[in-house]
């Protein structure tokens, strides 16, 4: 790869490396160089701009980044994990369910040795995380990548299994809570609160809690009545040694005790034990009855996500263990930092309009292919990664409906369509899901939009970088549809007006407004008028990008 000044007129299709302004129009870094760039360029007097070229050696970032995701992950749903379509060298990893990250720590650090311009950041082994949450991300740090790198960083991955999401696997558990004379009421269910809450956030939706008094023989008797497919010991006085009561009760019902004690604080008095159906069992320190993390919250999520633990592996929980002299405590579920997630997307397709140019034929009802435009352009939505689909309809009109019919979405009707597309806008935006982080609008007679660039989107929309309205443009960077708007402007679009859509939005809101380049032209490509669908069509009319 070449990087430095270029001349112009040598310019064309080399990636800018820095972002300029330039007569007015602002060249995005990144971006490759296009004619009417080159020309406002040339027109602000500037004779070079610094820019990368690639040789034929070089894979472009975003291409590098794709195939080095898809080598860390080759078969994703299987390994509980999503991946997002990349932008500017970078692809995420996200995790798909909740529960506990496997990482093999040699062969990511393998593939990081291979190359400099190669990179894979991942969270740590045994991280527990949430849905959504990212859990890796791939990045090309340079505009390319030598295409041997990025292979060689493959081949460290071969065969797969570098990054796998254990998802729970126990849906019950028994709490057995033991209680010393005297013992207030109010702590014996401040534990099994705390308890609960904490297998909630596990997945673990039946628990079955039972007092008894704190001895041996109760205590193994409620042992021995347990039906959950996890034992929990709370006890009302800690346990200080393998022989008190929690581990003899347990030994006394034909159970192992695996390991006492742990070199994690808060947490060091918990033992691991297997009873003799072998069943796990773990008795719980006192501090599970606060908030705060502590090592029980180590193993619980181990046993309730059925990955391995021995008494090994507690031993070795000492480094990083010291969990009272974290600053931030972290708390399950609650508290700290959002994690980086997958932001929450719906897409609303708008298919209100009358289509009054088409001299009485429905232009959404036109042949694409196989089907009809509208359920063309739907099923691109589907297919891309989308987390829900909702459809505005005008009211009664079977027609388009009939069209839609089989595909997983939500119909909307918008009984005040003769207003103009604002009132459809208006409609999608009710109907969204209570969670969406963003809406991506799509025009309903655009025949060459795929899941592609919806997915191109997606992954450029960053609002803490800047990026909270993220717009398709074509190959040559100019812009059209769909259009993805974070949260922030959904209140600006539910009082828009007349028929413009969301250009007012998009005028007032330039700074947040990022284009990205999708595949050929099919961004700017609708079509209004039977001469526009002959027209197309006679240009051979080209598959849907990426479906």
């Amino acid at each position: 790869m070449q990087f430095g000044p270029i001349p112009l007129d040598q310019a064309r299709g080399c990636i800018l490396a820095h972002s300029m302004n330039v007569g007015g129009r602002r060249l995005r870094k990144g971006a490759p160089l296009s004619d009417d760039d080159l020309a406002a360029l040339r027109a602000a007097g500037h004779e070079r701009v610094v820019a990368a070229r690639l040789g034929p050696e070089d894979m472009p970032e975003d291409a590098a980044a794709a195939r080095v995701a898809a080598a860390l992950a080759p078969n994703p749903t299987a390994a509980g994990l999503s991946v997002s379509a990349p932008f500017t060298g970078r692809a995420n990893l996200y995790a798909l369910t909740g529960g506990v990250l496997r990482v093999d720590a040699a062969r990511i650090h393998a593939l990081n040795a291979v190359h400099e311009s190669v990179t894979v950041a991942t969270l740590p082994d045994m991280a527990r995380v949430e849905p959504r949450q990212m859990v890796a991300t791939v990045k090309i740090i340079p505009y390319a990548a030598p295409r041997a790198a990025v292979e060689a960083a493959c081949a460290a991955l071969a065969g797969g299994g570098a990054l796998r999401l254990h998802p729970p696997r126990i849906g019950s558990a028994s709490l057995i809570l033991t209680r010393t004379p005297g013992m207030k009421e109010s702590l014996i269910g401040k534990g099994a609160e705390a308890v609960r809450r904490r297998l909630a956030a596990l997945g673990v939706s039946e628990l079955e809690v039972t007092s008894v008094p704190h001895e041996v023989a109760p205590l193994a008797e409620a042992l021995r009545a347990a039906r959950g497919e996890l034992a929990l010991i709370l006890g009302g006085s800690a346990t200080s040694d393998r022989r008190d009561v929690g581990p003899a009760a347990v030994e006394a019902v034909g159970g192992e005790i695996e390991r006492f004690g742990m070199p994690v604080d808060p947490g060091n008095l918990l033992f691991l034990a297997r009873l003799a159906d072998g069943r796990p069992a773990l008795g719980l320190p006192g501090c599970v009855r606060a908030p705060a993390l502590n090592g029980a919250d180590w193993v619980l999520e181990r046993l309730v996500c059925a990955v391995p633990i021995s008494a090994e592996d507690i031993a070795r929980m000492g480094v990083g263990g010291l969990l009272k002299e974290i600053p931030s405590r972290p708390q399950p579920r609650a508290g700290g930092a959002r994690a980086a997630a997958r932001p929450v997307v719906s897409a609303v397709v708008l298919a209100a309009g009358a289509g009054r140019r088409m001299g009485g034929r429905d232009k959404l009802l036109e042949r694409v292919g196989a089907e009809p435009l509208l359920r063309r352009i739907v099923r691109a939505m589907l297919d891309s990664d989308a987390d829900e689909t909702i459809v505005v309809l005008r009211p009664e009109d079977e027609a388009r409906r009939k069209a839609l019919e089989g595909l997983d979405v939500r119909i909307v009707e918008n009984p005040v369509a003769a207003e103009g597309m604002a009132s459809s806008i208006r409609a999608g935006l009710r109907a969204l899901r209570p969670d969406a982080d963003a809406v991506a609008l799509a025009l309903a007679d655009m025949p060459e939009i795929g899941p592609a660039h919806m997915n191109a989107l997606i992954a450029a929309f960053d609002p803490d970088e800047g990026r909270a309205i993220v717009r398709a443009a074509d190959e040559d960077g100019r812009p059209g549809h769909p259009v993805l708007f974070g949260r922030r402007f959904f209140e600006s679009l539910s009082r828009l007006t007349g028929d413009e859509g969301a250009r007012e939005v998009l005028r007032e809101n330039a700074d947040f407004v990022l284009a990205v380049r999708t595949p050929g032209h099919g961004a700017r490509i609708d079509l209004d008028t039977p001469e526009a669908w002959a027209a197309w069509r006679a240009d051979a009319a080209p598959p849907l990008a990426g479906g």
